[in-house]
Parts: C-alpha cells; structure tokens; sequence
C-alpha cells in the first residue's frame, strides 16, 4: 500500500502582540517600566535591545497600538513617514539608509514626539557612517532584555502550543525544554516545525517526530544560524542515564 505524505498549506500563522499577551518576568522588567512612563525617556528617545524572540516586537506592537505611533519596519524604511504621534522602529539596527534614520529622528525631534526603537545589540556596538547619527543613537536610552528564566520559558512554550493549537502532553513539553536552547527564539523555531511536521504526517506530535525535526533544525538564538549550530553542536540536546545525543 502506498502511503501519501499530506503537505502543509501555506497559511501564514499570525501571532498575537496584544500587552495583555506579553508575559513578564526579571529578564523584561526593566524595558516594562520604561515602556510605562515615555515622559521620563532623554530626549523622548528609548532603544529596546536583545537576543532575536525576546519579545522587542511584541512590545513595540503593543506599544504603538496603545499610543498611536507609527510602527515602522527597519529593514523596509527608505523614506520619513509624514508626523505622527510617535515612531517606532522595529530592528532598527538593520534600516539600509543612515540618512532616513538621521532624518526621521530630526523630525521627531523637531514635533516633539516620542520615538521607541529596538535592535538586537545596542547602539554602541553598531558600525555607523555618519557622525550625526552615530552621535544621536548613541544618547539614545538602550534598556536590554536579558535571557528569561525557567518560567518564562515553560509558560511561553505553552502558549506558542496554544496559539497553533497544538496538544502536546506536559512530559513532551518538559521533554522539548530540556533538549532545545534556552532562548524564546529557540522555543518559537521549534514550535513552528513541529506544526509544520505534525500537519504534514497528519497525525498528533509524538517524541520520535519532536526529535526528527530537532535534530534537523538550526534553532535561531543570538542571530546568526551559523553561530547557533557551533553552540549546539558543542553542547548536547540531551543527557541521560542511558542515552546522550550530540547535534
């Protein structure tokens, strides 16, 4: 008997980026208050920095809904948007022109509105051309959001299952944390495939499917995945009594 593989269809998993849906822990705490209180931000300026999944585009969303800003993607920003009540800029280290960035923080400046931008490393460690801008982003508030604890961690797996409405037992669960990187971004990569895997063999996620698609994926962590591979390959996804795997 010959046996179909279903394939998944290519419907595009929108996550949610409500506040209300953010969890908090130590890791983030800091970027909260300062999300909480913009008066209080230097030159009505803040930088949010951190590792790639740990929650920068989720607050900036939730941000931006809440005070009207305009929410701008950094890697798409080629031109200054018209004044608005605020700008937000997620990955802004990776906008393509230093001018547009330069101009579009004048022209905060110049209407008297916020500005709450994020990146993955802060301003300091960017490589900037034009001094003008070097010198702005680097009085520019920068809050980092660490690594998140074991907590957050369980409780965002949880809710990634959720959102796909995926049902994996606890123990799998557990299993899943033990294995995969500590880090949201890991936790987020490995969600997706599994759904992907799971819609694709039509049937429930089951430990021997979780462990095919870890063993083939690159898990996202600190950005690049030729990076990730050396730190996973370097460390193993799991260790027990009877049996040790190496990536």
């Amino acid at each position: 008997m010959t046996h179909h593989r279903q394939l998944p269809l290519p419907f595009r998993f929108q996550p949610r980026f409500d506040r209300v849906d953010f969890m908090s822990d130590d890791s983030n705490q800091a970027a909260l208050a300062w999300l909480d209180r913009p008066a209080d931000w230097p030159d009505r300026r803040l930088l949010l920095w951190g590792e790639a999944g740990c929650g920068k585009t989720h607050l900036l969303h939730a941000w931006a809904a809440e005070t009207g800003g305009t929410l701008l993607d950094g890697p798409n920003l080629r031109i200054v948007p018209p004044a608005a009540l605020g700008f937000v800029i997620d990955d802004a280290d990776l906008v393509p022109d230093e001018a547009v960035l330069l101009h579009l923080l004048n022209a905060a400046r110049d209407e008297g509105v916020p500005v709450l931008l994020s990146a993955r490393t802060p301003p300091a460690r960017w490589t900037i051309a034009l001094p003008d801008l070097g010198s702005r982003l680097r009085a520019i508030t920068a809050v980092e959001i660490g690594h998140p604890g074991p907590c957050l961690l369980r409780a965002l797996l949880m809710r990634l299952l959720s959102e796909r409405q995926l049902r994996v037992d606890e123990t799998l669960q557990e299993w899943l944390l033990l294995r995969l990187p500590r880090s949201p971004g890991a936790l987020r990569e490995a969600v997706r495939r599994l759904d992907r895997a799971a819609l694709a063999a039509g049937g429930r996620i089951t430990r021997s499917l979780a462990t095919a698609e870890i063993e083939a994926a690159e898990m996202p962590d600190d950005g690049t995945p030729e990076a990730v591979h050396q730190r996973m390959s370097a460390a193993p996804f799991f260790d027990d009594a009877q049996t040790r795997w190496l990536l």
